[in-house]
This record gives structure tokens, C-alpha cells and sequence, in this order.
């Protein structure tokens, strides 16, 4: 009896494990699903948010000492490796359009006028007809982010200064104070710290730049050209490599991907985005494939200036290969020719040579016959 109970109260315990199990599995499930839902919920799905863009504008100001020899004031204005600007003692018309303000014209002066940066840099140096060189320069810009449908967030805003290619001073945006970067800047900070008219324009100026990045890469946009070609692999000639090439694209980030069948390929070599001279960008990608390839190559091209992907199927046609073949069909016959004519001439030369050697011998063997006789 004793031994029965304790079989059935095995066997309900092996039951309660096994549904402990069951449900430890089905939570299991639970969990993994919910995660996929969660990972794969349009709002957090980052291919549902597509590729962030990251934008930057900055103006350099440079003044010198040495006059004479160099420019009293150089200003470049620069947007994504993109010079917009190169005025030497003038303010182009974008500039004034993104710093004009309300109440910001004596900052306005400050910030383009080269008499302001001469001032800082003679007071710098602690001379005003100096025969060393140098160098007083200021960056202001900012770098913002761009979301695929078209919001703009600031990453960083940026308005420092330099003397003789040190770091001297520099703004912070949240306290609208300046940091000294050099023992020679505290004197600076102190005095512009007190300039809160001018402080609050530089400040101002962080949200001009962002509107002003948004509407020049909304209006100066260039659609990529896509080529798409092979050729054969140099140092395996059973081997071809693709290549997809994308150019004349502004701004700079795109995405290309080489694919098989609409899968992207993995061992892709990449050139990195370069720049072209006319201020727009190029892109090369390539891999290798087997000559007697199957399937359906193609470059696929992801660019803000396209209102949706450009894919650009690869023909088959091999760059160099066609030059081989013709090759291989001119060499072959003259090949096949010159070893056929040898054959030929060795053929009578065999003949002439048997049929000279036999006369020899039956003419000297009728004399031998005749003096023997």
C-alpha cells in the first residue's frame, strides 16, 4: 500500500514538472515573440526610419598680421566638404540672409568685419606692426541630423577661436558663457561673458543654421549617375569583377549595395565616397564572380535626391573580356596555319630527301657494278 502511494505521488510530481515545463516553454515563446513584435514595430524599427543624414556648416574667418604678404581677412564658408564661399574682405549675400536679426547689427559687424578680427588679433600679439607672423582665426557653425522626413535636430553648435594655431576660446550654447582654452583667454572671457546682446545673437545663430542646412540640401540636391560593368579579375582570369559606380550625387551620403538575385552580396570592396571636381561625390563598389555566372547581378543606389531606390541590372557584358576573344580568334588560325604549313613542308622536304638519297645509291651502285665488271 505503502509502495502504491508512493508511485502516484511520484507521478504527480512528474506531471506538475512536466506542466512546470510546459508553461516555462510556452512563457518562453511569449517572450520571444513579443521582442520580435517590439524590435519589429514601425516606430522603432530602424528600417522603417531609414538612414539619418548628418549635415554640417561652417564659416572660417582668418585674419594675419602680415598684411602685405597675406590677405587681412579670409572668410570660407564650407557645407559638407562643399565650399559655398571663398570672399576675401567681402560678405557674400547667403551669409547676411542667415546672421541678419532683429536686434543682432552690431554683432552682424562684429562677426564679418575685418577691423573687429584685427583689433583681437593686434591685441593678442601686443602689436600692431609686428614682423613675426600671426594668425587669429574663428570657426561658427553647427552640425545637425536629418531625419527621412525632412526634421532637422542639432547635434553640436560651434563658435571657437584660435590664436597662433592654439586653441583660445570658445561659446557654450546652454549657459551662453564663454570657456577659456588658454591662460592668455581669461581676460577675454571676462569681458565677453558681459556682452549679453552679442551672446544671445551667437545663440540665435544656431537656429538660422539649421533652417539654412534644411533649405540648401532641400534646393541643391544632384541625382546619382549609376554605371554598372566587369572585367576580368587580373590575377584569376576564371573570375570577373563587377563593378558598380555611382556619380554626381549631392549631398554625400548614399547607400549602394551590389546584389545576387536581390540579396545583398557581402565581400564587397569599397572606394568610400570621394569627392568630384565639381563639388559633387563618387562611389565604387566591386566583387568577384565566377565567369560562367548564374543569376541576376544588379546595383541597387539609396540617395535623398531619388523620391524612391534605383536599381541598375547588370547586362553581362565583360569591359576587357572582348578583347581577349578577338584575340583568341585572329591567334588560333595563324596558329593552326603555321603548324599545318610545317607539317607540309617537313612532308616534302621528307620526300625530296628519300627520293635523292636512292638515286645516289643506284648511281653509285651501277658505277661500282660497271668497275667491277
Amino acid at each position: 500500500m505503502t509502495h502504491t502511494t508512493e508511485i502516484k505521488h511520484n507521478q504527480r510530481r512528474v506531471q506538475s514538472v512536466c506542466i512546470m515545463a510546459k508553461w516555462f516553454t510556452r512563457s518562453l515563446l511569449f517572450i520571444g515573440v513579443l521582442t520580435l513584435c517590439l524590435i519589429s514595430h514601425p516606430c522603432l524599427s530602424d528600417a522603417h526610419q531609414g538612414k539619418l543624414e548628418r549635415h554640417y556648416l561652417h564659416y572660417m574667418f582668418t585674419a594675419w598680421t602680415k598684411a602685405n604678404i597675406l590677405p587681412e581677412l579670409s572668410a570660407v564658408g564650407v557645407v559638407d566638404d562643399r565650399q559655398i564661399s571663398d570672399d576675401s574682405n567681402e560678405v557674400p549675400d547667403w551669409i547676411r540672409l542667415i546672421l541678419t536679426a532683429d536686434d543682432g547689427t552690431d554683432a552682424f559687424v562684429q562677426l564679418c568685419d575685418s577691423n573687429w578680427y584685427k583689433h583681437q588679433l593686434y591685441t593678442l600679439s601686443n602689436c600692431t606692426q609686428c614682423s613675426e607672423l600671426h594668425t587669429f582665426l574663428r570657426i561658427i557653425g553647427c552640425e545637425v541630423e536629418k531625419f527621412p522626413n525632412g526634421t532637422v535636430t542639432s547635434l553640436r553648435a560651434f563658435d571657437e577661436y584660435g590664436f597662433d594655431g592654439d586653441d583660445f576660446i570658445a561659446f557654450d550654447y546652454d549657459t551662453m558663457q564663454w570657456v577659456d582654452k588658454s591662460p592668455k583667454a581669461k581676460e577675454t572671457k571676462k569681458k565677453w561673458d558681459l556682452q549679453t546682446k552679442r551672446n544671445q545673437f551667437i545663440k540665435n545663430y544656431v537656429e538660422k543654421c539649421m533652417d539654412w542646412i534644411s533649405t540648401f540640401n532641400n534646393t541643391h540636391e544632384n541625382s546619382p549617375v549609376i554605371y554598372s560593368f566587369a572585367r576580368r579579375a587580373p590575377d584569376d582570369h576564371s573570375k570577373l569583377v563587377l563593378i558598380c559606380l555611382v556619380t554626381g550625387f549631392y549631398p554625400r551620403d548614399i547607400e549602394m549595395n551590389i546584389r545576387l538575385n536581390r540579396i545583398n552580396i557581402e565581400s564587397q570592396i569599397s572606394s568610400g565616397i570621394r569627392p568630384n571636381d565639381n563639388e559633387t561625390f563618387q562611389l565604387r563598389s566591386s566583387v568577384k564572380i565566377d565567369r560562367n555566372h548564374r543569376g541576376s547581378y544588379d546595383c541597387h543606389v539609396i540617395h535623398s535626391s531619388l523620391t524612391e531606390p534605383v536599381t541598375v541590372e547588370w547586362d553581362g557584358a565583360c569591359f576587357d573580356c572582348e578583347t581577349e576573344s578577338h584575340f583568341s580568334v585572329i591567334i588560333i588560325p595563324i596558329i593552326a596555319f603555321v603548324i599545318l604549313a610545317l607539317i607540309v613542308i617537313c612532308f616534302i622536304c621528307k620526300n625530296k630527301w628519300s627520293n635523292g638519297a636512292m638515286g645516289s645509291y643506284r648511281y653509285c651502285g651501277g658505277a661500282i657494278s660497271s668497275y667491277l665488271a
